[in-house]
């Protein structure tokens, strides 16, 4: 077997958006985990990770010389780490909590950050990719962030703090993360490369413009794809959902629209509510747990199936998702888009040499 050049160890990998992203950049993915276990047949259930070790189990929980142990068997020149700790606690307010017995962060919103960051330590990579939601760069998250940038420059990396967009990336979707990149090599660039722009600017620039949905989810609108899941017929909001126009959202049935008789007042309702995709534009985010009126919508007034909540995300046609349609969208919802993570791989990657 030859000597990989870069080699992945993924962390809280869910349904494989990241490890699809690291394939995609060229970087076998040798490990993989996750705690749920319909992620985990997820990822078995795909042959692109036939030659990746799959591990179900909680990080708290698993040592590091698990994942040493799987490098054994690749021989590579680097190897990165990537993952992202779930999301869920950064939209809280907490407060620092220090510890200066534990080389970790203890605030205990961070557990899993901390794991995270115990992996990096143990296995020295040469570099790594942490992902999460944009709000981990909220003030009331500041001290997890500082505390986290501070036990990697005492590791030894040089980092990179990236606010992205997924649309930038080709991804047909907004959809806003952040990345702390960190390499033991010096970065080549001050970001990684965006492929895509608003339509108005390509034509001044070498980008693209952004990928309008109804690109991304053509051919899924026929009768082998349908779910039950999709019916809103006969549904509290189903007439109102049809009078609203694609693109737009129950603000349009306002007096603030100027809608005759409005249903609705303007600003009263979460901004996603009765949210319809135009097919000429992007989507908006997919979410992991949407509630029964909260969109995107399809714009033939119904809700997206899973194949095209796949496709919007940018996962390979065919992908495999196990579990109930809940489970899915959960799965597809919580993913990073693997046309966005390639573009932070690649970044990385590039630093390594």
């Amino acid at each position: 077997m030859g000597k990989k050049s870069t080699v992945a160890i993924s962390l809280f990998s869910g349904a494989g958006g990241f490890d699809i992203s690291s394939i995609l950049a060229g970087v076998p993915v040798v490990v993989s985990t996750d705690i749920d276990s319909d992620c985990i047949q997820t990822l078995r259930a795909n042959d692109v990770f036939k030659n990746t070790k799959i591990i179900e189990g909680d990080l708290h929980q698993l040592e590091s010389s698990i994942f040493q142990d799987a490098l054994k068997k690749h021989k590579s020149k680097n190897i990165i780490i990537i993952g992202g700790a779930p999301c869920q606690p950064f939209s809280k307010a907490g407060y620092w909590v220090g510890n200066k017995q534990r080389k970790g962060i203890n605030d205990p919103r961070a557990a899993l950050i901390d794991e995270y960051l115990r992996v990096v330590a143990d296995i020295k990579p040469n570099g790594f990719v942490f992902e999460n939601v944009e709000s981990l760069l909220h003030p009331t998250n500041k001290s997890i962030v500082a505390r986290f940038i501070e036990i990697i420059t005492e590791l030894g990396y040089n980092h990179k703090v990236v606010k992205g967009n997924a649309l930038e990336y080709g991804v047909s979707q907004r959809r806003k993360r952040v990345f702390i990149i960190g390499t033991k090599g010096t970065f080549k660039a001050d970001e990684p490369k965006k492929t895509h722009c608003p339509p108005d600017q390509a034509v001044h620039t070498s980008l693209k413009p952004f990928v309008p949905v109804g690109d991304v989810i053509a051919g899924y609108d026929g009768e082998e794809y349908a779910e039950a899941y999709e019916i809103t017929k006969c549904g509290t909001y189903y007439n109102d959902l049809c009078q609203v126009p694609p693109g737009k959202n129950y603000k349009a049935l306002t007096a603030w629209a100027g809608y005759e008789n409005p249903k609705f007042i303007a600003d009263k309702r979460f901004w996603s509510f009765l949210l319809k995709l135009s097919p000429d534009e992007p989507s908006w985010t997919i979410t992991a747990q949407p509630g029964p009126w909260v969109g995107p919508f399809h714009w033939d007034n119904r809700r997206l199936r899973a194949p095209e909540i796949a496709a919007i995300q940018t996962f390979p046609k065919g992908y495999v998702f196990c579990g109930n349609r809940r489970s899915v969208q959960k799965q597809i919802g919580n993913a990073v888009p693997p046309l966005m993570g390639k573009a932070m791989i690649e970044f990385l990657k590039e630093s390594l040499t």
